[in-house]
């Protein structure tokens, strides 16, 4: 099920952004911020255990990558439908010209807050990750002689942000390591993190990005992890869910704010929750 899920957000994304489905490379680069879900060997030299480095992830890829599934990622997907000959390179490997077809961020653990994971190890969190995109775009402005021409390239790029699931599972939902359930009710809760993640994405701007496919928390409450702490280890947990989707309407209403403040740019949001509860309801459509 969780192919499929992959397979249909990566369609949302591409007819989202107006882009066609052709061998052809459609964007110069394509940049990814998230968390274990495309995390593609970033967390590989850190002192942690949100680790796949080992067997028996990557079976059916030719070996342990540092991707956390059997094969591709979501990221990896999607850069084959727009056309990249490879997939995008993860922060800490790439070098040179590399950087210029884009650059992989995502960091399993990771969260929109700082602390968010903190219980695993080491992990590089949103901020983090913008903070070495940063430091790409200095390589880009230097590769491509100055501002002007990193600022025509970098608007041309796709960057996809999928963060917040942690923030939940490894943040706000595990009582014994984090304060946060006490300090904020649910919907203060995700006002925070709206508000955190808002200030990183116009960091991003600020930085050159343009085009934006923000993906959703999915249906968490009904992951392995969840289902397992159930009492019949097949019910969702309501409250996981039900707290995801306070944060995914606010992530909808601040899309419609970068939009409406940064004309020239173009923020989609993908929902994520809304394709996997579809998966659910009528699976016959996916078979």
């Amino acid at each position: 099920m969780e192919s499929y899920l992959k397979k249909w957000r990566v369609v949302f994304v591409l007819l989202s952004l107006g882009l066609s489905v052709v061998k052809a490379q459609q964007v110069p680069c394509y940049f990814i911020f998230g968390d274990s879900l495309v995390d593609n060997g970033n967390n590989n030299g850190l002192v942690s255990f949100a680790r796949a480095n080992y067997f028996p992830y990557g079976i059916d890829f030719g070996g342990p990558t540092g991707r956390f599934s059997n094969g591709k990622t979501t990221a990896d997907e999607l850069a084959e439908l727009l056309g990249f000959n490879g997939y995008i390179p993860a922060y800490n490997a790439v070098r040179g010209r590399r950087i210029l077809t884009g650059v992989n961020y995502a960091s399993a653990a990771a969260g929109i807050r700082e602390e968010t994971g903190r219980q695993l190890g080491q992990r590089i969190s949103f901020s983090g990750q913008v903070r070495n995109y940063q430091n790409t775009v200095q390589q880009v402005v230097s590769l491509l002689g100055g501002e002007t021409q990193a600022a025509d390239y970098l608007k041309r790029c796709i960057y996809s942000v999928g963060l917040g699931s942690n923030d939940y599972l490894n943040n706000y939902f595990m009582p014994t390591f984090y304060s946060s359930s006490r300090q904020f009710t649910p919907e203060q809760y995700a006002d925070d993190l709206i508000s955190r993640y808002s200030t990183q994405l116009n960091a991003l701007y600020n930085y050159g990005a343009r085009k934006f496919a923000l993906i959703g928390v999915g249906a968490i409450g009904c992951s392995p992890n969840a289902l397992a702490r159930s009492r019949d280890s097949r019910t969702c947990d309501n409250r996981i869910n039900s707290a995801n989707q306070i944060f995914n309407n606010k992530l909808r209403s601040l899309v419609d704010t970068l939009n409406n403040n940064h004309p020239d740019a173009r923020f989609t949001y993908i929902n994520a929750y809304g394709i996997f509860q579809d998966m659910i309801t009528n699976p016959s459509r996916f078979e």
